[in-house]
């Protein structure tokens, strides 16, 4: 029996779909979202990440286990959700897996654990969060988070790490890295210069059942397709909609305002401004992220260029929000 934590997400539902299609038997557990998926070999259970009496059950007979269960904020308000979950949760995770005998767990962690901002400096999985290398609380929640992870090594657990960078797919684009989906499709107008890796779902998600099933253990792995400007992803995304390509170039004078103003909107409206400090400034850096360790180890493995799931996204997007 193979567990997935987070399973309503946008990594946790490609995921579940490869399991199953590969015909394994799957153990998915939420949070507040049910699963959207389906099927007679995948047991769905609600469960909280912070209750360790209710991870001890869930854990019962697990054999793999995929933890993609984390929170994605770059706003101050959810600071406190935010540490919760992707540290103390974390460590609840991994004491139930020891607990339970759990042969070998998969751990979802990102880039910005590796701290992003590194201008004329190729992101490697030697780097490690600083204060100085990252803007973002969210990075250090996933930084501390890995340290959870290698504390279970340490205690005997076969573990591996993944960094994705962004990562695309067509889940719900009101959340997440799909909304930059829905943004460019309401012709939102500004682009930058920056520069990011991005990657998409499904490449994800093999990765991290071949990392599963091999030999591997006690590593890390950045998953980043193609290192792109932001330009160039909005450019793609708006031409696969037919939509007005972005035209209006952020310098950092305008993201300093717009950053200000949303966070000065956001105290009156109390919704989650759209632009942050931390975003304005990742958006305008320039970071490439190396894959070489992750393909030396599957030198067999293939990323989907972004084109393709840029075109194979939108088209799907458009069928579930009938555009």
């Amino acid at each position: 029996m193979i567990l997935v934590t987070g399973g309503s997400g946008l990594v946790g539902s490609e995921l579940i779909s490869q399991l199953l299609a590969q015909g394994n038997k799957v153990k998915a557990i939420y949070n507040s979202t049910p699963l959207a998926i389906h099927h007679r070999d995948l047991i769905t259970v609600q469960c909280d990440i912070l209750d360790t009496l209710a991870l001890e059950d869930v854990m019962q007979g697990i054999n793999q286990l995929y933890h993609c269960a984390a929170i994605v904020s770059f706003s101050a308000k959810n600071k406190d959700q935010l540490l919760k979950i992707n540290i103390e949760g974390t460590a609840n995770i991994v004491n139930a897996a020891i607990d339970a005998g759990v042969k070998k767990m998969v751990h979802v962690s990102s880039v910005s654990a590796l701290g992003r901002i590194r201008e004329d400096e190729t992101v490697t999985e030697e780097m490690n969060w600083t204060e100085e290398s990252s803007n973002s609380l969210y990075g250090k929640s996933k930084y501390l988070g890995e340290m959870e992870v290698w504390r279970g090594i340490g205690e005997g657990l076969e573990a591996v790490i993944v960094n994705p960078s962004i990562i695309l797919g067509s889940g719900d684009w009101n959340k997440g890295s799909s909304e930059i989906f829905r943004s460019v499709y309401n012709e939102f107008p500004w682009y930058t210069d920056g520069v990011t890796g991005v990657i998409d779902v499904k490449d994800v998600a093999r990765a991290m059942i071949l990392l599963m099933n091999s030999e591997i253990n006690k590593e890390r792995f950045i998953l980043n397709a193609e290192n792109l400007s932001y330009k160039e992803i909005f450019t793609g995304i708006a031409n696969c909609f037919d939509k007005k390509i972005p035209r209006k170039k952020v310098t950092p004078f305008i993201a300093a305002m717009v950053w200000r103003w949303e966070a000065i909107k956001s105290m009156f409206t109390g919704k989650t401004p759209l632009v942050t400090k931390e975003t304005a400034r990742t958006a305008l850096a320039k970071v490439y992220f190396d894959n070489s360790k992750f393909l030396k180890a599957l030198p067999g493995f293939a990323f989907t260029p972004i084109n393709e799931t840029i075109k194979n996204t939108c088209a799907t997007l458009k069928q579930i929000n009938h555009l």
